[in-house]
């Protein structure tokens, strides 16, 4: 049993140490409590349970603490992909919710499994999700005063592997900030989070670039074709680079390796196969 998770990147973390310690300590405990969680529960349940922690630590750009895009208002997106089953569902630009990852997990049941804008958010009150305004004060702050060199980027992800060699993944965004609204991120496409039997990536960066990649996709078809998980990481990030592709990826394979790269250090991530490992 194998659980890696990422919480996007951010700049501060080289010049500021009290940041970098607080997301240390924060994907510490997360992954902590996803590995115990995943003991007793399977792949995808886990991937759910530990985004939501992502989701709800406002350390991260994902539900709690999400940017603001140009017009005032908070989009979210996410998506979740069980490797056993092939199944793919997400939410894509959905307001006023706190866990978007868990609406994606209730849109796994339905043949309509990725919903945008209003629909998601009808369907998410339908389902009985409750309104939740999830900006802070700081995310306020930044988006009156235009800035963006604080900003952190990226999402927040889990891959798991489970008692039962299952593997899934899930992903989870609050976009780069300041976007025109209806802006898509690769988030809730199978290029930035993408399972099947073989493999499992999530993906953060700039969502342009790894759609223009197909990052998530590319190395779970490379690993089921025979190509290490490494390897196929690192040959799928090379592609990114005559466009200058911002990219940073997780993964585990079927049979428990661990990978994690990026384009573009620094990349926050944590491990967990019973002992744990974070980014330094």
């Amino acid at each position: 049993m194998k659980i890696i998770i990422h919480g996007g990147f951010f700049s501060e973390s080289q010049t500021n140490q009290e940041v970098k310690h607080a997301k240390q300590q924060a994907l510490k405990d997360i992954v902590q409590a996803g590995y115990k969680y995943l003991l007793s529960h399977t792949a995808l349940e886990t991937v759910v349970y530990t985004v939501c922690l992502l989701e709800d630590c406002d350390l991260f750009n994902a539900g709690t603490g999400s940017q603001i895009q140009s017009d005032g208002k908070i989009r979210l997106s996410a998506s979740l992909m069980d490797g056993k089953t092939q199944k793919f569902s997400g939410v894509i630009n959905i307001e006023d919710v706190k866990n978007p990852i868990c609406i994606a997990e209730k849109l796994m049941a339905y043949d309509d499994r990725v919903l945008s804008g209003k629909g998601a958010k009808e369907f998410a009150t339908n389902n009985g999700v409750a309104y939740y305004n999830p900006e802070i004060p700081q995310r306020r702050r930044e988006y009156e005063q235009k800035l963006s060199d604080s900003i952190r980027l990226g999402t927040v992800g889990c891959v798991a592997l489970d008692v039962y060699g299952n593997l899934a993944a899930a992903t989870s965004t609050g976009g780069k900030g300041f976007e025109i609204p209806g802006r898509v991120s690769d988030s809730a496409t199978t290029a930035g989070n993408y399972a099947n039997g073989f493999a499992g990536i999530s993906c953060t960066g700039v969502g342009e670039d790894i759609v223009s990649g197909s990052v998530a996709t590319k190395i779970v078809t490379r690993v089921t074709d025979g190509m290490p998980l490494s390897a196929a990481s690192d040959k799928t990030l090379d592609e990114l680079k005559p466009f200058d592709g911002f990219a940073g990826i997780i993964g585990i394979s079927a049979d428990g390796n661990f990978y994690h790269a990026d384009t573009h250090p620094y990349m926050v991530w944590a491990s967990c196969d019973g002992e744990v490992e974070v980014f330094d």
